[in-house]
């Protein structure tokens, strides 16, 4: 058998009470109450489960309005339909009434019948409503847990094509960890400067670690010769920017993340120098975006701090030397700044993290 829904009526005349009791007895299990005081006693009390209240607006102790403005400061007005049942013929209650959240005006004396079916309504109408808000609530709970389960696939993506190029590049297991620390690093630095947030800082070191992705699609002669590049075999090499950029574009998943923007920039842009003389599209000072700036000038740290196959690795005062003196090619003047000011923690982390 289902449970009666509960109706409240609130009315300080005793015959009042007892009519609209009557005529609800059948469908409803009907609570009363004398006065507003009582009134809110009821509605407060969490286990009174009310479907709604008929509130008469003149009483003692707290009249009709008492209880609106309780219920509207509580919040309780958006769960509780309320119907105002009253002898006063007065437009301007009426009105200050509905602005307090009420849902229908009943004026006494009133046919049966049709209170009925407009509290029938009025209840109907709150229980759609806050159905709907649930199913909302509902909604967007499961589109977070998506959100959060896309960035977890994403971040796994990243670490596997990652990990693929490293592989295929010969180059150390932990080139792309430094690159996220390093850049990690120098964002944190300049945040104010660019008015970087925390969660931007995260996206944009773990996007670094797809800066060279683009070397999947390079041959291995190219990619792999130990000796120095012919112009012609550069040439093809440089291309890793913009084949990085449309994998990128052609990844989906990412498509609709913070990060794809991130993403796509550092692999197109972090050989793009400062003075316009980088590649592939010949960007100058801010037109390259700050966290494809900041990738080039890690990527370029790292390197030279790193042996490779055709090279040595320089020690960390020797790469700075090299950079501050342009030998590198032109980076931002803001980043040289930052990079002087965190060069012993730089060393620190090149050091924590070497292989």
């Amino acid at each position: 058998m289902s449970k009666k829904l509960r109706l409240l009526v609130v009315d300080d005349i005793d015959i009042n009470r007892l009519i609209i009791s009557e005529l609800f007895a059948g469908k409803y299990e009907v609570l009363e109450a004398s006065n507003g005081k009582e009134a809110l006693d009821i509605i407060n009390d969490e286990d009174s489960d009310l479907a709604i209240v008929l509130l008469d607006m003149v009483m003692p102790v707290m009249d009709g309005f008492g209880v609106l403005k309780a219920m509207n400061e509580s919040g309780k007005i958006n769960n509780i339909p309320v119907i105002l049942v009253t002898s006063e013929d007065d437009d301007e209650m009426a009105l200050e009434s509905y602005s307090l959240g009420v849902s229908d005006v009943i004026h006494k004396p009133f046919n049966a019948s049709i209170v009925n079916q407009r509290v029938m309504n009025v209840i109907d109408l709150y229980v759609y409503k806050n159905h709907l808000e649930e199913k909302l609530v509902e909604q967007k709970d499961e589109l977070v847990k998506q959100e959060g389960r896309i960035k977890q696939m994403n971040s796994s993506l990243i670490d596997t094509l990652s990990a693929t190029v490293e592989f295929r590049d010969l180059e150390s297991g932990k080139h792309i960890q430094r690159t996220r620390m390093l850049i990690k690093l120098i964002l944190e630095n300049i945040r104010d400067q660019y008015s970087l947030t925390d969660e931007q800082i995260e996206l944009i070191s773990s996007a670094s670690a797809l800066h060279d992705v683009g070397k999947i699609a390079i041959p291995d002669a190219v990619l792999l010769k130990p000796g120095r590049l012919t112009p012609e075999e550069y040439e093809v090499m440089k291309t890793h920017t913009t084949r990085g950029s449309e994998i990128i574009e052609r990844l989906d998943m990412l498509k609709d993340e913070e990060y794809y923007a991130y993403c796509h920039d550092i692999c197109r842009h972090h050989h793009e120098r400062y003075d316009g003389k980088g590649y592939p599209d010949g960007l100058a000072g801010e037109n390259i975006p700050i966290w494809a700036q900041a990738a080039a000038l890690t990527d370029v740290y790292d390197a030279l701090t790193s042996k490779r196959v055709y090279k040595d690795a320089y020690t960390h005062e020797q790469a700075i030397d090299m950079i501050m003196n342009g030998e590198c090619g032109q980076f931002n003047p803001r980043l040289i700044e930052v990079m002087q000011k965190i060069s012993p923690r730089l060393k620190e982390l090149a050091e924590k993290l070497s292989d």
